[in-house]
């Protein structure tokens, strides 16, 4: 979800305007995937591992921001049939955003239509990581499989990923589960995405004739 900062500075904005907006947005998208048959998970990388290098004063605003976000999100999440989840290491958040976090969690964690996964304080590099000492400490021989299980996402695959903005870099994002995903770079910056968009690309992504190393 790349470009709020942008967006907010085209406007002659501060750029905890571009967040908030872009929160607005997280709305939408999800309230469109659930609402369609073929979309299980959504995952939206929301604050890297990297992030923490911003100026303190953003950086908390986007820890107050998630957690309003996440209390205020509920019952739409009730409502949508929309379960909440997360990837990343949560343990530098402050108790009170872990509590959110979890609460969120388990109010909908029976919820089918549609998985939202937010990654929060997440690298794939520290995910690999993580997952591949997690392994090691309990004796297991590394395969596919078991370094599979120990990552933090539910799922093995992505089939598509798309970044906004107009940049073309994957800047740490699932490295192991995009291997074969289809890509999709969008010039438009993250608060003016919205679900016509995405449903346009999903039409493209469609079309995509996917070999996955075959012929």
């Amino acid at each position: 979800m790349d470009g709020n900062g942008r967006w907010a500075k085209q406007r002659g904005l501060p750029r905890v305007k571009g967040h908030e907006k872009g929160a607005e947005v997280v709305r939408e998208i999800t309230t469109f995937c659930a609402n369609s048959d073929e979309i299980e998970t959504l995952t939206l990388y929301a604050f890297s591992t990297e992030n923490w290098k911003r100026p303190k004063m953003e950086v908390d605003f986007l820890m107050k921001l998630l957690d309003k976000y996440l209390k205020k999100e509920l019952p739409i999440y009730q409502k949508e049939g929309v379960k909440f989840d997360t990837i990343g290491n949560l343990e530098p958040f402050s108790q009170k955003l872990k509590e959110t976090i979890s609460y969120t969690k388990e109010a909908t964690k029976n919820n089918k239509k549609l998985t939202q996964i937010l990654a929060l304080n997440y690298g794939a590099q520290d995910e690999l990581l993580r997952a591949i000492n997690k392994v090691c400490k309990n004796n297991d021989e590394i395969t596919k499989d078991i370094l599979q299980e120990a990552l933090d996402t539910p799922y093995s695959d992505v089939d598509l990923l798309i970044r906004t903005s107009g940049e073309q870099r994957l800047s740490n994002f699932l490295l192991w589960q995009i291997a074969y995903a289809e890509l999709f770079f969008t010039n438009t910056l993250w608060p003016d995405f919205n679900s016509n968009e995405l449903n346009n690309i999903i039409k493209n992504f469609k079309k995509r004739e996917r070999k996955f190393g075959g012929i």
